[in-house]
């Protein structure tokens, strides 16, 4: 199929060859690098009707304005995709705004990452069944074997993809909580070693140990040129609030997200507080600042 891809990040430019590489003709629009359009119109122009155009750009405020533009281009028909981490209440209200118009919008969780090229990109899509299917030649060939799902109605692609990273904030964790025990235990432990041999036969065996332990290889068990901040992307945030919304304990993946908050603080203000508080109900002594 025929289709336009806005963004050639490091997602956007791996599903773009990919497509390319099974046949697919992609026209591609991104202001940074070379594209075969150099504007939204231009893109459109390249395309027959019906078109669709793909967008891998980052969610919120660039997400919004590519997407507002899209309405005063495309025609009743044409298929808008977004394939970024979108908030699905935006999703949701985007659907609605398209529909308005006769346009299809489609929301597309992509998870993969740099390695989607290779080994696939697995792809959640919510939207109305004609645009899904519609859609499906491009979402087989991105997809590896058995990775490709119509979850549900608009919206529930990115919010399935939120679900999704908010497990990862969770997994993640608990790869790094267990190794840095046995980093500061009295054993003088291989982890890149005991991570690599995890990977074969072991039950916390996983991609993500993979990745972890290739990051040892590359970096070294102190992993010592590298910063220990985390940040986060806002899914993981989105994960917990809509816990919340639902009354749904998520006590790791919550923890998870607040262990990335601490990461960042070169000082906590409030171990500072509980410090004062034993010393004022207990003596307890206080540490001072050097």
């Amino acid at each position: 199929m025929k289709l336009g891809m806005v963004g050639l990040g490091r997602m956007g430019s791996g599903m773009t060859e990919r497509l390319r590489r099974d046949g697919h003709e992609v026209q591609t629009y991104d202001p940074k690098v070379e594209s075969t359009a150099g504007s939204l119109e231009e893109l459109a122009s390249q395309l027959e009707p019906p078109r669709v155009v793909w967008l891998m750009i980052p969610a919120g405020e660039i997400t919004e304005n590519a997407f507002q533009e899209l309405l005063g281009i495309l025609e009743d028909g044409d298929t808008i995709v977004d394939g970024g981490n979108s908030n699905f209440h935006d999703s949701q209200r985007r659907n609605r705004d398209a529909g308005e118009r006769g346009i299809h919008f489609v929301d597309v969780g992509v998870s993969g990452g740099i390695w989607g090229l290779r080994e696939g990109f697995c792809l959640m899509a919510g939207g109305p069944d004609e645009a899904v299917q519609r859609l499906e030649p491009a979402l087989k060939t991105l997809a590896p074997e058995g990775g490709y799902a119509h979850v549900g109605p608009s919206g529930s692609g990115h919010f399935v993809k939120m679900v999704h990273n908010g497990i990862e904030y969770g997994l993640m964790q608990a790869y790094a909580e267990g190794l840095e025990i046995m980093h500061t235990s009295e054993f003088e432990l291989d982890l890149e070693q005991i991570s690599g041999i995890w990977r074969y036969g072991s039950v916390v065996r996983s991609w993500l140990l993979e990745l972890l332990h290739d990051a040892l290889d590359e970096h070294g068990g102190e992993l010592a040129d590298i910063a220990g901040y985390v940040e986060d992307s806002g899914e993981g945030r989105w994960t917990v609030f809509e816990a919340i919304n639902e009354s749904v304990p998520a006590p790791v993946i919550t923890a998870a997200l607040y262990a990335r908050f601490a990461s960042r603080q070169d000082e906590s203000f409030a171990a500072k507080i509980n410090a004062a508080l034993r010393a004022q109900f207990g003596g307890h002594p206080v540490k001072k600042k050097k």
